[in-house]
Parts: C-alpha cells; structure tokens; sequence
C-alpha cells in the first residue's frame, strides 16, 4: 500500500492574512487600565460608542468579569422573534457603505486580583466612552468548616 505525501506550500502572503486576522480579534478587546490602591482596585475600559444599557459588571469573591455590546447602528433593531437576525436599515437613496473599519458585537474580559473584594460596595460610572469600575477590597475573609461524613 503506497500513501501519499501532500505538501503544504504557503507564501508570505498567507502568513499576512493571518497576522491580519489575529489583528483584527484583539482590537475586538477594549483596552483597559487597572490600578491597585491600599483599599481598592480601580479598573478603566474604553468603550466608545456602546450604550450604557449594554454594559454588563458581575463579581465573584475574587475577579470581575465586564461584559458589552456595540451595535452597528446602520441595523434595525431585532425582530420580535427571540434570537433573530437583526433587519438592515434601508440605505438613503443614492447612498451606500464604501468602507467600515468599526468593530461591532458582544466581548467579555475578567479581572483576577490577588485578594478578596468587597462586591456589595462596586462602583461603576460610564462617560465619555470610559467604563469606571471601583473594587474595594475585602475587609475581612470568611472561613467555612465542612464536616467530613463517612
């Protein structure tokens, strides 16, 4: 039995189009800025152009996870149907799209920090395009026993 050796040829062109696409999935990443305090962590993303409406912040003991939507506002809004497709705006007359270069969609990033915080006290403000999340840290750490059964 005789098997065959396929060869893969690429040029430099491929590896550009894929350095290019891995360009293009980490813009989708806000950018963010994190800063440890004495008694807080202060996080600041950039999310110009989503509506505060579509920003999501959820803690657990030690980490936030933050979560958005941008909206290509050249869509309409989804149709009634829960998971439709949403329904393209007309273009005006004479009009249409030559380039967009926007990113639109739904992304999440969590925070891990090295001790607890405190997730009755976050703060999360929204303006000018700049997500504000203040995490204070635990004042004190809570211990369970759990009795071992046999």
């Amino acid at each position: 039995m005789r098997t065959m050796l396929s060869l893969r040829t690429t040029s430099p062109f491929d590896l550009f189009d894929r350095l290019e696409q891995q360009l293009q999935s980490a813009e989708r990443v806000p950018a963010a800025e994190v800063q440890e305090t004495e008694d807080a962590y202060e996080l600041v993303l950039e999310l110009p152009g989503v509506d505060k409406e579509a920003i999501d912040v959820k803690a657990t003991d030690r980490s936030l996870v933050i979560s958005a939507q941008r909206r290509n506002p050249r869509q309409a809004a989804p149709a009634s149907a829960e998971g439709a497709a949403p329904v393209p705006a007309p273009e005006p007359a004479g009009r249409g799209l030559l380039l967009s270069e926007f990113r639109y969609g739904t992304w999440s990033r969590s925070f891990r920090f090295p001790a607890g915080i405190d997730r009755d006290q976050l703060q999360a403000t929204y303006r000018d395009g700049l997500l504000s999340v203040r995490a204070p840290k635990a004042q004190r750490v809570s211990t369970v026993s759990v009795k071992v059964e046999g």
